[in-house]
């Protein structure tokens, strides 16, 4: 089964899922519905939210590999990757900067900013460092690090021999479950950013990605449907709430999202049913990657000046619907004009060459 001549338009709805899932995480963790009657009900929709980051580094695994053309440099897998996220990153760190010292509510030091700016700050494990400026932004210095590392981890997993493929994502899992042990022995913080925020740790779901996309192109996946791999991954999403310490960030749900996403893959190959490949789906999950960029300081910003204008009143889930309406409509601005043109023009000379 050849992958890069293969759409995945599930993979593309989930994605969206994934980030409303994150989405509903910072509404709840920056206290929108704090006291209120909505509390317990957003706690238990999306404490776990900020899963849907394991989602994308092992959906980026997958993706890269199942579309990796044979032959390609190293410096144009690079280039293609730089042209997908660079523009949009760099758009939405700076407005949400600018944000920052219109509101003069917050201070950033130089060293903090200008990692940011390079997609440095998740190797340092400081929290106003990782976590400044525009929050979610962390995960893009991850990925910027597996783009960078990729055509090795490639040139590496595409040596391993089709019957050992499911021994190596075994391999992979393991990994990811041993990373919480092996974080207990230090400070809370810095157990928090080894689990959570490290890109050396992290690594191992984008790995593990890869192995599952060779698993479905070499025709060895084990037939688990679309539909139980949803279910089995709410069980373990709403689960991961309940275990103790850090194992409830990535661990829990590792098992269900290795099933889970080339379970999606196959749905479409194969042309059996998914909800995830209506229009509307394939759209938002277009959009989604926008959507992840800005939502958080749309989020921040609305609620400082609901908080500057003494508007305690205003009913929560209004102001979270505001809320998502603002940062799918700055997400698709940002796609219009900035993520797709952008890839388009520096990714043409790229294509003309090979014309």
């Amino acid at each position: 089964m050849r992958g890069s001549d293969r759409r995945l338009p599930s993979l593309t709805g989930l994605r969206f899922a994934a980030a409303l899932a994150v989405f509903g995480f910072h509404l709840n963790a920056l206290g929108l519905f704090s006291g209120g009657p909505a509390e317990p009900v957003m706690g238990l929709l999306f404490g776990p939210g900020a899963i849907g980051v394991s989602f994308f580094f092992v959906l980026s695994g997958f993706v890269l590999t199942w579309s990796a053309r044979p032959g390609e440099s190293s410096r144009a897998i690079w280039r293609r990757r730089a042209a997908k996220i660079y523009p949009n990153h760099v758009v939405a760190w700076f407005v949400a900067l600018l944000g920052l010292a219109l509101l003069g509510t917050h201070s950033m030091s130089t060293l903090t900013v200008v990692l940011g700016a390079l997609l440095l700050q998740a190797w340092v494990p400081v929290q106003d460092v990782y976590f400044g400026v525009n929050t979610p932004a962390w995960s893009l210095s991850c990925e910027a690090a597996f783009y960078l590392a990729f055509p090795l981890l490639l040139l590496l997993i595409n040596r391993i021999r089709p019957a050992r493929l499911w021994w190596a994502a075994g391999a992979l899992v393991l990994g990811v479950l041993l990373v919480p042990l092996v974080a207990m022995p230090f400070s809370a913080p810095v157990e928090y950013w080894l689990v959570y925020i490290c890109p050396a740790a992290r690594v191992l779901e984008f790995a593990l990605g890869m192995v599952l996309a060779r698993i479905v192109i070499e025709e060895r996946w084990i037939g688990v449907r679309l539909l139980p791999a949803c279910g089995l991954f709410l069980v373990a999403y709403f689960a991961s709430a309940y275990l103790p310490g850090t194992f409830g960030y990535v661990a829990a749900t590792i098992v269900p999202l290795a099933l889970l996403i080339p379970a999606a893959a196959v749905a479409d190959v194969t042309g059996t049913r998914s909800p995830w490949r209506s229009r509307l789906w394939v759209w938002l999950g277009e959009v989604s990657f926008a959507f992840y960029l800005v939502h958080h300081f749309v989020i921040r910003t609305i609620a400082e000046a609901l908080e500057e204008l003494n508007a305690p009143e205003f009913p929560a889930v209004a102001g979270a619907v505001v809320m998502f309406a603002v940062s799918l409509g700055a997400a698709w601005l940002l796609f219009r004009f900035v993520e797709k043109p952008c890839y388009r023009l520096l990714t043409r000379r790229r294509q003309v060459q090979a014309v």
